[in-house]
């Protein structure tokens, strides 16, 4: 499966599996939203406090299964990953990614005061998945 065929799929859908790494080796699979950006990374926001944070941050790769219209198609991008830093003001730049990246999945939010100080109170992050493999099958 080519890149580009993988990332049509991932753009059809926001809902998708991330797997991480655990210390121990053993993958971690959590359920995620997610929006592929016109610059072809997909992005996902997590809390710091979370189990793939941390995963994250020691081995920064994951891949990301989407499911197509049966069950026997799908497809999973894998690549590198890099984290922002955690939102800390409801005006840095982590939160400004944040809110374009809830615009992306959801459109407008109905008080994005209340949103931003959220993400700062939630310690949120936007993980930023870089593709560079990918397969499955898209039926």
């Amino acid at each position: 499966m080519e890149l580009e065929e993988a990332l049509v799929a991932a753009r059809a859908t926001n809902q998708s599996v991330l797997t991480t790494i655990r210390r121990n080796g053993r993958p971690q699979l959590s359920n995620v939203v997610h929006a592929v950006g016109d610059d072809g990374l997909v992005r996902v926001s997590t809390a710091a406090d979370r189990a793939k944070y941390h995963n994250l941050r020691r081995t920064p790769w994951a891949a990301l299964k989407v499911d197509g219209e049966s069950f026997w198609s799908y497809a999973v991008i894998e690549g590198d990953v890099e984290l922002s830093a955690v939102a800390e003001r409801p005006d840095d730049p982590t939160v400004e990614e944040l809110v374009a990246l809830y615009r992306s999945i959801s459109g407008e939010h109905p008080d994005w005061e209340e949103y931003r100080t959220a993400m700062v109170t939630e310690r949120r992050v936007v993980l930023r998945l870089r593709p560079t493999k990918a397969y499955g099958a898209l039926r």
